[in-house]
């Protein structure tokens, strides 16, 4: 099909990041609103200085068989895709491909980042993908739980192959055009996943936070978020850490105690807290605003580290001496809640179960019940607290938010752990089976225990990692800013030496 052009309206940056509770959702989209300012801001810019405007980029859909491993099944669904030509040195010039996750691609995902740089510095054609079932790429009827059996990362992949010939054609590409793919998080394992299972087609591939392993019970992101409010380095302190302990414990007493009613007063509960599901869903959703403070610190969050840990480690304010920390985290939710403009802490299960049970459309574009089918049927990813590092309650446990998998898709609890082994087995876990991947972390970003993070010097064309030291999820994805650490900026010319070599390496064996 032809190409049209984009309406040049400006989308949001699409934010990569696998959540847990409702608040993380809510703190991701924040995120996402003000990158949006970010890039909307280099983008125009780049106009100014004479780059090519955003209507350059042109969006289309193609259609796809919804399984591409039954020839007897003919149906179709659309996959969203977006083209950017402007700095294409045609007509052998590379093609960098930017693979949508979670969520929603935008304009922005071939306008701004790290890989168009690159693209521009390369003279690269850039693509992006929309993930099935994720955005505009779903029917009218995809989220009917009957329908998201064709929701997995095997077809994912199987829609990037289709993709990659669809361009290919489109735009009369040979093996002279050689293919990276980049992506973040989920994304960022999709991305080192081609690499694995269609060699073929991408030379190389840049895998940034990417938790290529699944995990049931990932009770280590928890681990990560209490040494990052303990390390100085980021602004947090043994203190900060010791405070937030303090202070959920302060809240799970009160609970314990039948103090509901006013635990609910005191956090601005839309309801009380009274039934043990709801209080489970307030010690998620106060874990949440640390959770994703800590994810994306110094990355467009609400708070940094630092200034979480100044508010939870105040004793310049008069507080109630046995509870300051409880008071501490009241206000912390206090300033979360007024940034959000959330008039209250929304803490009910059932509206969990009917957010999560919505077949409605307009719900696809959060991604929230696709996603959370997929930690149910592929990745686990569930972000536990009943192990002794965790900082946050005892409450958050496995079987609480396993829970939902039966109540919402009627997947058997039991089935989960044989899902998860298949996932790995499939895929390799952290020792993937993949060459030429450039797996990308930091070392404060929760997730990155689920990624590679040391080189196999036995392979021929080995992977490469980088941890990115004080750096959280998918920073490296960003365009250079001036506030960033040195070892951030450190590492994006890390990855782009490593991204030229290839390019180089690809030439030459054409040659050869």
């Amino acid at each position: 099909m032809l190409l049209s052009p984009s309406r040049c309206i400006i989308l949001l940056l699409l934010v990569n990041s696998v959540y847990s509770g409702r608040v993380l959702r809510k703190i991701k989209e924040r995120v996402r609103k003000i990158q949006y300012e970010k890039a909307k801001k280099n983008v125009l810019m780049s106009a100014v200085n004479g780059h090519k405007p955003i209507c350059e980029v042109r969006d289309g859909k193609i259609h796809q068989p919804l399984d591409h491993f039954d020839s007897q099944n003919d149906e179709t669904f659309p996959q969203r895709f977006l083209v950017n030509e402007a700095y294409w040195e045609r007509p052998h010039g590379p093609v960098f491909l930017f693979i949508g996750g979670e969520g929603p691609i935008s304009e922005f995902d071939v306008l701004a980042g790290h890989h168009v740089d690159m693209a521009e510095e390369h003279g690269a054609l850039l693509v992006a993908l929309e993930h099935r079932f994720y955005g505009e790429s779903i029917n009218k009827d995809g989220l009917e739980t009957e329908n998201l059996g064709d929701l997995s990362s095997q077809q994912a992949l199987a829609d990037i192959a289709e993709f990659h010939q669809y361009i290919s054609d489109r735009f009369d590409l040979s093996d002279k055009n050689t293919w990276i793919s980049f992506g973040g998080s989920y994304a960022g394992a999709l991305s080192a996943w081609l690499r694995g299972k269609f060699p073929h087609l991408v030379y190389g591939a840049v895998a940034s936070s990417a938790p290529v392993k699944a995990k049931l019970d990932y009770s280590a992101f928890n681990k990560v978020v209490g040494l990052s409010l303990a390390d100085e380095d980021v602004g947090g302190s043994a203190k900060c850490l010791g405070d937030i302990w303090e202070a959920f414990a302060a809240v799970e007493a009160a609970l314990f105690a039948g103090n509901a009613t006013e635990v609910g007063k005191d956090f601005g509960c839309c309801e009380t807290p009274e039934d043990l599901e709801d209080q489970i869903e307030l010690m998620q959703s106060l874990a949440d605003i640390v959770m994703g403070t800590v994810a994306y610190n110094e990355e467009g969050g609400i708070l940094t580290i630092e200034e979480l840990c100044d508010i939870m480690t105040n004793e310049t304010e008069t507080f109630y001496s046995e509870t300051e920390a409880y008071e501490r985290l009241i206000k912390l939710v206090q300033i979360d809640r007024a940034t959000g403009e959330e008039p209250c802490l929304d803490v009910s299960h059932k509206q969990t179960i009917k957010d999560l049970s919505d077949t409605n459309l307009d719900s696809a574009y959060n991604g929230e019940r696709q996603w959370y089918y997929q930690t149910c049927t592929e990745f686990g990813f569930f972000q536990t607290c009943e192990d002794t590092s965790c900082p946050f309650s005892r409450m958050l446990t496995l079987q609480a938010q396993t829970d939902l998998c039966p109540e919402v898709f009627n997947i058997p609890q039991h089935s989960l752990p044989g899902h998860i082994a298949f996932t790995n087995k499939y895929y390799g876990g952290d020792h993937p089976d993949t060459d030429r991947v450039l797996y990308v972390n930091g070392d404060i970003d929760p997730w990155h225990e689920l990624s590679v993070l040391e080189e196999d010097l036995d392979k021929e064309d080995k992977d490469m990692t980088i941890l990115i030291e004080g750096t959280a999820h998918c920073a490296d994805m960003n365009p250079d800013g001036v506030a960033d650490r040195p070892a951030l900026k450190q590492a994006r010319k890390a990855i782009e030496r490593k991204v030229a070599k290839w390019l180089k390496e690809a030439a030459w064996k054409l040659v050869g």
